[in-house]
C-alpha cells in the first residue's frame, strides 16, 4: 500500500473535526490532536474545529476546503456530521452518510451481516420502557448462555457495556445501556481471543489480537490500562489470517462503508469460527490505537496513514454518494 502522492497544497485548507459532545469526546480530542500534528508536520494547511464551538460558523469563517473527521460516537460516526458536510459542500474522510448510520447501529449491522452469511454471536434486544422482568432475564440466560454481554446499540469504545452472569446483574446492565440509548443489545458471551482488522481503501491491514487481565476489553483496557497487550502479527496462521481479513473486507463492504475503518471479531474458542462484533467507521487514532499499529506493521508511518486517510475525502467531492 503506497503513501499518498499528493502535495500538501493539493488538500487546500483542512479542518480536523475533534471533540464533540458524545461520550467519546475525550478520545476524540486525543485522536484529533494526533492527526492535526501529523498533518501540520506534513506541511498541510490545517486547523482544529470542535463542533461544540459552532461547526458551521467555524468552517465557513475559516473557508475550509475539506474535513478530516476525528469525531467518535454520536454526531460524528453516525452519519450526522457526514450529512451536514455534504449539505454545505465540504468533502470529508471515510464512509458516507447512510453507511455511517448503519455501521453505528449494532443491531442493523448484525442483521445485515446475518443476511450475507457473516457469523455473529446470538443476540436479542430490549427497548427502553419495555417491560422486562426477572423471569424474562432468566429466560434470556436459558436461551443465550450463562454469561451475557449487554451494550447500547449506538455507542462505541465499550461505553455502557457490561458482562453479566445473574438475572439481577442483567437487569442493572440493561438499565445502564438505556442511559446511553433507547435500545440495549444482549449477546451470548464467547470464550475466545479478540481480534481487529483495519481497512484502508478496500484493503485489510494485518490483524491485531488483544489481551487484557481485566474482565473484558472495556474502555479502561482500551485507553487507560498499561497492562493491555497488543500483538501484530496477531499469531494467526496464514490461512486464518486470510479468512479474518476476507471477512473484514466483506463485512465493511456489506454495510456500504468506504475509505477507512476497523472491524472487530472474537474467535469461538481456540480454533472456532471468527464471530463479528462491530464495524467502526471512525476508529481511534491515539498513540495506543489499533489502526496505526496495523499500518505500522505494514511499513506505514503515522503521517503516511493520516495522509492516506485524508485522500479518501476526494471520493466525496462530487457529493453524489450517500
Amino acid at each position: 500500500m503506497s503513501a499518498s502522492n499528493r502535495k500538501p497544497q493539493d488538500y487546500g485548507k483542512v479542518a480536523v473535526l475533534l471533540g464533540g459532545r458524545s461520550a467519546e469526546r475525550e478520545i476524540s480530542l486525543l485522536s484529533g490532536n494526533a492527526i492535526y500534528n501529523a498533518l501540520q508536520d506534513a506541511g498541510v494547511n490545517v486547523v482544529k474545529v470542535d463542533p461544540v464551538d459552532g461547526l458551521y460558523e467555524q468552517l465557513n469563517g475559516q473557508q475550509v476546503d475539506r474535513a478530516f473527521i476525528a469525531l467518535h460516537g454520536r454526531d460524528g460516526e453516525d452519519g450526522v456530521v457526514q450529512g451536514f458536510l455534504k449539505s454545505i459542500g465540504i468533502p470529508y474522510t471515510g464512509s458516507g452518510v447512510a453507511s455511517s448510520a448503519i455501521a453505528m447501529n449494532k443491531l442493523f449491522s448484525k442483521q445485515l451481516w446475518q443476511q450475507v452469511g457473516i457469523p455473529t454471536a446470538q443476540f436479542r434486544t430490549v427497548k427502553k420502557n419495555q417491560l422486562f422482568t426477572d423471569n424474562d432475564a432468566r429466560a434470556l440466560f436459558a436461551e443465550l448462555g450463562s454469561i451475557l454481554f449487554v451494550k447500547p446499540i449506538k455507542e462505541g469504545s465499550s461505553v455502557g457495556m457490561s458482562k453479566v452472569a445473574t438475572s439481577a446483574a442483567l437487569l442493572k446492565a440493561i438499565q445502564l445501556a438505556h442511559q446511553f440509548d433507547s435500545c440495549a443489545l444482549i449477546e451470548s458471551y464467547i470464550t475466545g481471543k479478540e481480534y481487529t482488522v483495519s481497512i484502508l481503501n478496500g484493503e485489510a491491514l494485518p490483524s491485531i489480537s488483544m489481551q487484557t487481565p481485566r474482565d473484558f476489553y472495556d474502555y479502561e483496557a482500551k485507553y487507560k490500562s498499561t497492562t493491555t497487550e497488543y500483538f501484530c502479527p496477531s499469531g494467526l496462521n496464514e490461512m486464518d489470517e486470510k479468512i479474518i481479513c476476507g471477512l473484514a473486507v466483506k463485512a465493511f463492504g456489506a454495510l456500504g462503508c468506504s475509505g477507512w475503518g476497523r472491524v472487530d471479531f472474537i474467535r469461538d474458542g481456540d480454533e472456532g469460527e471468527f464471530l463479528i462484533l462491530e464495524a467502526n467507521t471512525v476508529p481511534g487514532m491515539t498513540e495506543s490505537s489499533l489502526v496505526p499499529k496495523a499500518a505500522n506493521a505494514k511499513g506505514m508511518s503515522f503521517q503516511q496513514l493520516v495522509l492516506n486517510i485524508l485522500d479518501t475525502s476526494f471520493e466525496h467531492e462530487d457529493f453524489s454518494d450517500v
